[in-house]
């Protein structure tokens, strides 16, 4: 039996011999990122000093004898890096090392993001899609976008699909439930400490979370500390335990990210941090993460939940705080023409 294979994809993976990209880019050549049907080209594209290890990844997925995989190149120049790209998912990033300063980190990954919306912009195929998983993952895709003004800007977007699947997990365990029972939990704001995880449109099973939990004794205080809490502060606990930061988890959920923009959510909705169109009190131009909708490689922010005092300050706070490193990088000169 035949199957009809897709148009190929090329798919450019960056900070590819780093852990996440590791962790991704064998899952994507099996198929699980855009479906067994879709043929890829994949471009892993590296700093120098991490050349040699991108080529052994590569070697790696050549010896996989993947049937998806119709070529793999490895390079450390952007330009051809990003040539005829349709999908980036751009992991590399400079990570904030001890006595680093916030300014310190947003300039380092300027210089970085800054060239990356550049080859975006000159090189990239017209239906680019942009997915920033390197941290901060918000303001380093408000970077890259502000580099490729001749790129829509919506086509740029940064991961809180990781918050979204650790919020899923601690309501499926509060509530003993299995997760795909779960529907309605959103993300809002800064992927960082700020972020504001957001239960109140949640159903488990069909009924409201809020009430399931409420009967299982876990109420307000529950919601708004212990929950929100454990959902911010999970990556910092993931590395006290683990003695390394998440790897396989934030792999995944880039993954899932990018499966459900260009596959669709169905009737469901996911997060993701996209560009504001102004929706929810949202400053517009900053990258923020709602609730969407996927449909035909096309998201759209979710309208008209109604939200509580409470939830309104949590993603005011988180979204003043993405204003603010919107307002440095800006000082720093890293932002683009767009």
């Amino acid at each position: 039996m035949t199957h009809t294979m897709k148009h190929p994809v090329t798919v450019t993976v960056t900070g590819a011999a780093g852990q996440i990209g590791y962790a991704s880019l064998f899952r994507i050549a099996a198929g699980e990122m855009l479906g067994a049907d879709t043929p890829v080209r994949l471009r892993l594209l590296e700093i120098p000093a991490g050349l040699k290890a991108a080529e052994g990844t590569a070697m790696e997925l050549a010896d996989c004898a993947f049937p998806l995989v119709e070529s793999i190149d490895v390079t450390d120049d952007p330009n051809t890096g990003f040539e005829g790209a349709n999908l980036a998912l751009l992991i590399g990033s400079r990570p904030r090392t001890k006595g680093m300063e916030r300014a310190d980190l947003l300039e380092a990954n300027g210089g970085i993001f800054s060239v990356q919306g550049r080859a975006i912009n000159d090189r990239a195929a017209d239906d680019i899609k942009v997915a920033v998983v390197g941290n901060p993952a918000n303001t380093n895709a408000l970077i890259a976008a502000s580099h490729a003004p001749d790129v829509p800007l919506e086509r740029f977007t940064a991961l809180t699909r990781l918050d979204h699947h650790r919020a899923v997990a601690q309501l499926a365990l509060a509530t003993g439930s299995p997760v795909d029972q779960i529907e309605g939990v959103a993300i809002w704001g800064n992927h960082s400490a700020s972020q504001y995880p957001d239960l109140f449109h949640a159903t488990v099973a069909g009924r409201s979370a809020v009430d399931l939990l409420t009967q299982q004794g876990l109420g307000q205080d529950w919601l708004e500390n212990t929950f929100i809490s454990k959902v911010a502060n999970r990556g910092a606990e993931v590395i006290s335990v683990r003695g390394g930061s998440s790897v396989a988890s934030a792999a995944h959920a880039a993954l899932m990210h990018v499966h459900d923009w260009v596959l669709g959510t169905g009737e469901s909705w996911t997060s993701m941090a996209v560009p504001s169109d102004g929706s929810y009190g949202v400053a517009e131009g900053i990258i923020s993460s709602f609730p969407v909708r996927c449909t035909g490689g096309v998201y759209e922010i979710i309208h008209g939940l109604e939200h509580s005092d409470f939830s309104q300050k949590r993603i005011a706070a988180s979204v003043a705080e993405l204003v603010e490193e919107k307002q440095a990088v800006a000082s720093l000169g890293l932002l683009g023409p767009r």
